[in-house]
């Protein structure tokens, strides 16, 4: 089964993060990705540019809306994901636990993609 790990954080807290600090759990990023890729867990992952660069588009009476911005004021902001194959939700959340952003304000939604059983 497939799950999207969709990886939030709160943009201005990661950026007050020292660069030294960044880089280091950046690089332990790389590691824990490795890893999945050896497992054969890893389908596919990507980071996102920050929500300064960000469109949200609305229909409102029938005509197109699209405003700057994410589309939903919060203290955090989706920053990337990862696509994972997995035999359950437990297993899932296990790997998800590992991202190492989480130890520094990070979250991480588990999603089952629909048809993937």
């Amino acid at each position: 089964m497939r799950y999207l790990l969709l990886c939030c954080t709160n943009e201005n807290q990661w950026n007050n993060i020292p660069a030294q600090e960044r880089d280091a759990i950046m690089k332990e990023y790389g590691t824990w990705m490795q890893e999945l890729d050896r497992a054969g867990r890893h389908v596919a992952s990507a980071q996102l540019q920050p929500t300064t660069t960000a469109a949200t588009v609305r229909m409102k009476r029938g005509e197109r809306i699209v405003t700057d911005g994410p589309f939903a004021e919060t203290k955090e902001q989706l920053g990337g994901y990862h696509l994972i194959e997995c035999a359950d939700m437990d297993e899932a959340t296990s790997i998800a636990a590992r991202i190492p952003t989480l130890r520094v304000g990070g979250t991480v939604e588990v999603r089952p993609l629909a048809g993937s059983e």
